[in-house]
């Protein structure tokens, strides 16, 4: 049997399609079982490294402006649905799973045109992206990273998949590992920062103000700047020390060294929850149907995150100031993340899929 995963574009997609691939080899499944599909972004070079088959297509998604570049979709996606189509049917697929974003809907498709074969749904924000929305009316599952996720009305809140690592996470463990990764001395408190993904020039502007203006007690802060964007700062300020990463592969390493996570709110806040790291969500004002403020409002609502509007980001100083240094709250934030934690969503996705291929 062959199970085919659609996942691509962003990490958001990316990464969590990666989890359930890597659930299902844990429930015995052998690779050359599977088959990723997606274009030529993050999803071309995560999955071969992993080690599983790809299949890479010609795709983009709608551009949300009128555009001509929209004239010529259908042509892209028919397309694409007929190339995932004869490799369904090549490899026996039996269960297909979508994990939203735009090639999302040629796997729909061609999971109808191939007789039918199961549809999964996997949604990473509490308001579904357009493609799970139109694909959700043939899917046989949807599951959803929240209690409640918009436009997906027949939604199983099983979570948002991570990675084993973070899935089993053991902060106490890998705290001494974590901050020697970094160089951090254990007496002092550390800020971390996800500035490297969509949206990352605001934060990342936003923690030079920091490094700039920081008259707080001494403090170190690990900021995942994302590729191309470490810089130089003069005048930084002699109590926060600023440790600048491009890249990080071992984000259990990143989370067990930090106390307190400065971050977008898109589908990754499930690694906030799965690791019980106290946050500050900026939501980015950017995304289908305002999703990152839906995300950040479930977390501030459950006592698990803080929530700072992208147009007051220059309090956001302040409330580090604040937080960082109150033990009682940063407890309520590391309880609060844990009571809706759902670690376990890549195995309870993997487990449904092995059962419907029968």
């Amino acid at each position: 049997m062959t199970f085919l995963i659609a996942a691509a574009g962003t990490g958001g997609h990316v990464f969590p399609g990666l989890a359930v691939g890597e659930a299902l080899v844990d429930l015995g499944v052998d690779q050359a079982e599977m088959l990723f599909v997606g274009g030529d972004r993050l999803e071309a070079t995560v999955y071969p490294e992993a080690g599983f088959p790809f299949l890479g297509l010609e795709m983009r998604g709608l551009k949300r402006s009128l555009t001509p570049k929209n004239l010529s979709l259908p042509r892209v996606v028919w397309r694409a649905r007929d190339s995932i189509a004869d490799e369904m049917r090549r490899r026996a697929v039996k269960v297909v799973l979508g994990m939203g974003g735009y090639v999302t809907i040629p796997a729909a498709l061609a999971s109808r045109k191939g007789g039918w074969c199961p549809l999964f749904l996997a949604e990473q924000n509490a308001g579904a992206g357009l493609a799970n929305r139109v694909a959700s009316r043939w899917a046989s599952r949807c599951f959803t990273s929240f209690p409640r996720t918009e436009g997906l009305e027949r939604g199983e809140w099983v979570g948002n998949p991570v990675r084993k690592a973070l899935a089993r996470f053991d902060r106490t463990h890998l705290r001494p590992t974590g901050l020697a990764r970094y160089g951090l001395e254990p007496e002092l408190p550390v800020l971390g920062v996800l500035g490297g993904s969509l949206g990352a020039g605001v934060l990342n502007r936003a923690v030079r103000e920091i490094v700039a203006s920081w008259d707080g007690p001494p403090t170190q802060m690990v900021h995942l700047a994302g590729p191309g964007n470490l810089v130089t700062l003069e005048g930084e300020a002699r109590e926060l020390r600023w440790h600048q990463v491009e890249f990080e592969d071992r984000m259990d390493l990143f989370y067990a060294a930090a106390d307190l996570v400065i971050a977008r709110a898109g589908g990754g806040v499930a690694e906030l929850t799965a690791t019980a790291t106290p946050s500050i969500l900026i939501p980015g004002e950017f995304g289908s149907s305002g999703h990152q403020a839906a995300n950040a409002e479930f977390l501030r609502a459950a006592g698990a995150s803080l929530v700072l509007p992208e147009g007051r980001i220059g309090e956001l100083t302040g409330l580090v100031r604040d937080t960082l240094f109150d033990p009682a709250a940063l407890a309520a934030l590391r309880n609060g993340a844990r009571e809706v934690a759902k670690p376990d969503a890549a195995s309870t996705i993997a487990q449904a899929m092995v059962e419907a291929a029968g």
